[in-house]
């Protein structure tokens, strides 16, 4: 019976996972404003990162994709594809989308996607709250990428299980709930009071930079990336503690989540970061950056000499604040 049973359970594992996989036809037809020619692309969508899965040739600005994906799901259109392309949400059918590219695509327009209406809608409101956007829409994929895009870096472990409770069990199977669910994990590892995980990455000139070698003073662990303008303003009040702390006991190790070695390094010069960085240049997959569930920069933890975690995110006047209470 209990070899029966297994057997049963592995083919409903193996069926399901095929479901998830499943892939339906959509047609894309559209055409791009102000362009006649060249390559157009579209991109799939994965952990914040666009990747090219297909092109194809403007022919006096008018482009078609006729293909089978997995669907309901966020693509990308692109006329560079190193550039963020134009949101959509494709669905089994037909979807028509005119490309603005002025404007941050804010001319847009695509048609035949009822989770396309739903993300331009929620796009254009103020103040979303999560729980309530879920209850009015549960089965909607929308409504598990919001979550998980927009609102999961700002939310407790028990509050991203309350939102994706909500969520229609048939979503369970979508990229976005499997890695809420892991998030939920990885934020309880690293929660105020837990002995900060270690790691080993790479500073500029190549050498191997452990975590556990700064223990002994206060450490700020600084996620951050030359191309991420919300760092670059909080660089300066990070300097600032530095300066005010550094020889009380204080240091910041920056890990940044850059993808370009030379835009990392003119970055540190030009910001004035004169402690410890590294960075595998992975962008979104940082590992650093996984293990303590960073899911939006910038993004800090700070870390005791006796290399627990004290507080996270601190910023602006926060940081010193805290400082001076601890090292008083």
């Amino acid at each position: 019976m209990k070899i029966t049973a297994s057997i049963v359970l592995g083919a409903l594992l193996i069926s399901q996972g095929l479901q998830a996989q499943k892939l339906e036809k959509v047609t894309i037809t559209g055409t791009v404003k102000g362009v006649s020619s060249g390559k157009i692309y579209l991109q799939k969508f994965n952990n914040k990162m666009f990747s090219s899965i297909d092109s194809a040739e403007l022919k006096n600005g008018a482009f078609s994709f006729d293909k089978k994906l997995e669907l309901p799901e966020l693509y990308g259109i692109a006329l560079n594809p190193d550039k963020s392309p134009l949101y959509v949400f494709l669905e089994p059918g037909k979807v028509n989308v005119t490309v603005d590219t002025a404007s941050y695509f804010r001319g847009s327009t695509v048609t035949g996607s009822k989770s396309q209406d739903l993300f331009t809608s929620y796009k254009q409101q103020k103040g979303v709250e999560i729980n309530a956007f879920i209850k009015e829409h549960p089965s909607s994929i929308v409504s598990a990428y919001v979550l998980y895009r927009d609102f999961s870096y700002r939310l407790t472990p028990e509050q991203i299980n309350e939102s994706v409770a909500l969520l229609d069990p048939k979503l369970s199977s979508t990229p976005y709930v499997a890695l809420l669910k892991d998030l939920v994990g990885v934020l309880s590892t690293v929660a105020i009071g837990k002995t900060a995980p270690d790691f080993t990455s790479s500073a500029p000139d190549g050498t191997q930079v452990r975590l556990s070698d700064h223990r002994g003073k206060y450490l700020l662990v600084d996620f951050w990336a030359a191309w991420c303008g919300p760092c670059r303003r909080e660089n300066p009040n990070v300097v600032a503690a530095w300066k005010a702390y550094h020889d009380k006991g204080f240091d910041v190790l920056g890990v940044s989540l850059d993808h370009s070695k030379g835009a990392w390094e003119k970055a540190i010069k030009d910001d004035e970061l004169t402690w410890t960085h590294v960075s595998d240049l992975k962008f979104w997959n940082s590992e650093p950056a996984k293990l303590y569930g960073v899911r939006a920069i910038p993004s800090n933890v700070l870390i005791g000499p006796d290399g627990v975690i004290v507080a996270r995110n601190l910023r602006g006047e926060d940081l010193s604040k805290t400082l001076a209470e601890l090292l008083k």
